[in-house]
This record gives C-alpha cells, sequence and structure tokens, in this order.
C-alpha cells in the first residue's frame, strides 16, 4: 500500500484488492475524525453508512471512479474506488501549456458531469487540475457490485483519453443529514468560490473553481497571482504567453465562472453548456452545403461516397411536399412534418419514436433494438430523415448523425462528444438531450427509442442501414 494523498479529513492510498484473483488496484480513502468522542463517531459513522450509498450510485457514470467497498477499523471510515490510470491536467500541464481549443474540450467534457453530480444533491468542492484525470487505459473490470432494485442498469463505458472527475468524499455530500454542514471549509484556497472560503458550498462553487482550473491551464501561473485584489478582479488576460490569445467568445465564459457574486455567475453546469454551444462559429447551413457542414472549427472528413449521397438527397429534400411522404406500409408523417415544420423539437423528436414503431408494426414507443433498424422500411426511414434534415436546415437527422459518426472513425464516445450526447442514459431518458435550435449540430433525433444492453451500436447500425438504403 502506497500513500498517495492527504488532506484534513484523512489520507489516500494506493493499495491492492487481495481478495481478488487479479490482485487489481484500488483506491483506499481513510476518512479520520480523532477528536470525536465515541457517541458522536457513532453518530458520524451511521450517516456516513448512509450517504455512501448515493456516492455508490454516482460511480455508475463512466466518468466517476466506481465506489467498490465502504468500512469502518480503529475508529476510522474507509472508502474502497476504482483506480483510474492516467496523468491529471496538472501532470499534462507540465508538458505545455493548454490552448483554447483544449479549453472548449475540457468545458464540453466536464460539465455533463457536474450536471450529473449536482442533479444528485453533490457539490464536489475541490475541483483543479490535480483532481481531473485523463485515462491511459480502458477502465479496470472490476466485479460489479449488484443493482438496486428499480435501478436503471447502465454500462460503464470508459474509454482511453475520457477525462475523469476523481476525489469524492462523503465529506462533499450536500444533504439535509451530510457530515458536512454550512461552516465547514472543504478543498483548495486558490480554487475555491468566496462563498466556499465561508463555509457555504454551492453548485455555482464547483463551476467558479472549474473557471480558475481553465485559466490555469491557459497561463501555468498559481491563481492568486492573477487576481487583482486591489480592484477584486482577474487578470488571467494579462498572464498568457507571448503570442497567445484567447476568442472573446471564450474569455466572456470564463469571466462569468469567475465572477465573485454568485448571483453573476452561472448558476447550472447546464447555463454554461448552452453558452459553449452558442458559439458563433458553429455553422449552420442548408442541406444544400451539407458537405461543409462543421462542427466548432473542425470540419467534418466526409467519405468518399457522400458527394453521391448529396447528390441523391437534396433533390428530395428540397422538393419534399405532402404528396412525397412516403411510406412502404402506410404510415402517415404529417404530423411529424408538421412538428418540424414549426420547430417544436421535443414533440418532433417523441413522434419519430413513434413512427419508427409505426413503421416497424411494433407497439408504440416501444424500445428498438438492432434488428429492428435492420428491418426498417427504407422508404420510412428516408421519409424521416428527410424530415428532419430539410425542417433544421441540414443541422439533424439520422444522416447527419452517420457522417459524424463516420468522421470520428466510429469511436461512440467522440461521436456523443461531438453531438452533444451523454455517454449513459439517465432514468429519465429525455432530459439528457437539448431540444433548442442552438444545440449541436447531429444532436437530434436522439436515441430515446434505443433498447437492448449494447445499447450504443445503434450508431453503427443505423450507419449501415442508411448506407444499405442510400445505395
Amino acid at each position: 500500500m502506497k500513500k498517495v494523498g492527504q488532506g484534513g479529513f484523512g489520507k489516500t492510498f494506493l493499495a491492492v484488492d487481495e481478495q481478488h484473483l487479479l490482485k487489481l488496484p484500488c483506491i483506499l480513502k481513510q476518512i479520520s475524525f480523532p477528536t470525536l468522542d465515541p457517541e458522536s463517531y457513532e453518530t458520524t459513522a451511521r450517516l456516513f453508512r448512509r450517504e455512501v450509498m448515493r456516492l455508490g450510485q454516482l460511480g455508475q457514470h463512466p466518468q466517476i471512479p466506481l465506489l467498490l467497498a465502504h468500512f469502518q477499523y480503529n475508529q476510522n471510515l474507509y472508502l474502497v474506488q476504482e483506480y483510474i490510470q492516467g496523468l491529471t491536467l496538472k501532470q499534462e500541464l507540465q508538458q505545455g501549456l493548454f490552448n483554447e481549443e483544449q479549453i472548449w474540450q475540457l468545458l464540453r467534457e466536464l460539465l455533463p458531469v457536474l450536471q450529473f453530480i449536482h442533479q444528485h444533491q453533490i457539490i464536489h468542492r475541490d475541483i483543479k487540475p490535480e483532481n481531473i484525470i485523463r485515462r491511459t487505459s480502458p477502465p479496470i473490470n472490476y466485479q460489479k457490485p449488484p443493482h438496486l432494485p428499480g435501478e436503471n442498469q447502465l454500462e460503464k463505458l470508459g474509454k482511453v483519453g475520457e477525462i475523469v472527475l476523481i476525489d469524492f468524499g462523503v465529506a462533499k455530500l450536500l444533504t439535509g443529514t451530510a457530515l458536512i454542514r454550512t461552516g465547514t471549509v472543504i478543498g483548495s484556497p486558490e480554487y475555491m468560490a468566496p462563498e466556499q472560503t465561508r463555509g457555504k458550498a454551492l453548485p455555482a462553487s464547483d463551476l467558479f473553481s472549474l473557471g480558475v482550473t481553465c485559466i490555469h491551464l491557459l497561463t501555468d501561473v498559481a491563481p492568486w497571482d492573477m487576481f487583482d485584489v486591489i480592484n477584486d478582479c482577474w487578470r488571467w488576460r494579462d498572464f498568457l504567453p507571448s503570442g497567445g490569445s484567447v476568442s472573446q467568445h471564450l474569455g466572456n465564459i470564463l469571466d462569468k465562472l469567475l465572477q465573485n457574486s454568485v448571483s453573476q455567475r452561472y448558476q447550472t453546469a447546464e447555463q454554461v453548456l448552452e453558452a459553449l454551444e452558442s458559439r458563433s462559429n458553429i455553422v449552420r447551413q442548408p442541406v444544400k452545403n451539407l458537405e461543409s457542414l462543421a462542427l466548432g472549427n473542425q470540419k467534418l472528413s466526409l467519405l468518399p461516397s457522400l458527394p453521391s449521397l448529396v447528390g441523391r438527397l437534396i433533390p428530395q429534400v428540397m422538393t419534399l411536399d405532402k404528396n412525397e411522404l412516403i411510406s412502404a406500409v402506410g404510415v402517415e408523417y404529417g404530423k411529424l412534418q408538421y412538428l418540424l415544420a414549426v420547430q417544436k423539437w421535443q414533440e418532433a423528436d417523441m413522434e419519430t419514436w413513434v413512427v419508427l414503431c409505426d413503421a416497424l408494426g411494433k407497439r408504440r414507443k416501444s424500445y428498438l433494438f438492432q434488428n429492428d433498424i435492420d428491418n426498417l422500411p427504407c422508404e420510412d426511414l428516408l421519409t424521416i430523415d428527410r424530415l428532419w434534415v430539410k425542417y433544421s436546415r441540414g443541422k439533424f437527422g439520422f444522416s447527419v448523425q452517420k457522417q459524424i459518426y463516420e468522421s470520428v472513425d466510429k469511436d461512440y464516445g467522440k461521436f456523443c462528444s461531438q453531438v452533444g450526447w451523454l455517454t449513459y442514459n439517465l432514468h429519465f431518458r429525455d432530459r439528457g438531450f437539448k431540444f433548442r435550435n442552438w444545440s449541436p449540430v447531429g444532436h437530434l433525433p436522439s436515441r430515446i427509442w434505443v433498447g437492448g444492453k449494447k445499447w450504443w451500436i445503434h450508431a453503427e447500425a443505423m450507419a449501415k442501414k442508411l448506407d444499405k438504403c442510400f445505395f
């Protein structure tokens, strides 16, 4: 066992699970309360057991370490967590400053994690480069704990290169019976929001710490050295490297994350994500310019067959009328067309699920599997796709998603990152999607209709089906 960290509440060790056949590495957190009398300790231990279950639920997220076990020993409390092999952002910074695109990517990857934990009434309280790791190897295959009755069984899809937020502890839980209450300061002072230094942590406090993390990665200057105490403001732009610059859009987002006043700061991770997706350089071209669709500053690499695809798709899309709502099995597409025409994206997404089931002769809102995608009539699938592509002006549609999926070498994790999807399913599936005009290219239709234990293969199945239908 090797000590790898120490804080105000205990120590962290890199350990080995001796009871596992493969002697797998794990992280052991020792939480100490040396000043508590026996009665207070028993109360604390009881709360520990109650709240640790909430941490276990968080570990189903692919970007949060899995909680493997918890126990008490010799007046100490212990957590056993998944070992994440990789480099922290602090270690990556030693290899060179982060550029603007890397900061955009960090925000896109980490904000959904914060959104997830805040929805579970948990505040991390200690976001900093040392607590953000980029995986350098696939997740260790620990034996999974049993699912709780009624719990949505999620597959953990951690991948190499994925950002993971570490150092979750019971002391960071924000509930009425949590061990840490108002007045207790937890975190790293340089990265703390002002209200957190006074013992009051809010979801916006994590967003402040994320903003400080970003400016440190851009400059490699200690946060306190970038703060002007005379004028009570951040001067981080003055510390950018010679010749370095940050766009006004990113700068404005960072400035709002760094506001001392909570009321002037972003209140939720969702608000920051919306600000990210309003990037002025997101191209929203009509279908006739499908070949120049872009995500941010990155062009989509088109497959050799795409010109042929566009040649077949464009004439049909641009002249679509009621008489061309083709169905091989008599499905009525008028409602879907209307909802898309008036940009009622969420209702149209739900209607898409309905007509997919109708085309297959299945009960409406039944989950669809790979064989269902294979059996979709091409006439119906192409009609649904044409409607989405036309009324979104080339931004949404199955064919747009196919193009993006293939442009990232069919890596589902990267695909999700590009289209703004989570890599896991929430209990209420539609809550993981944004039904707005400024949603990322390819964000819709959503995957709320997808079923199966390996639900993520829907992207590959749909891409293959479209290939068959187009050619």
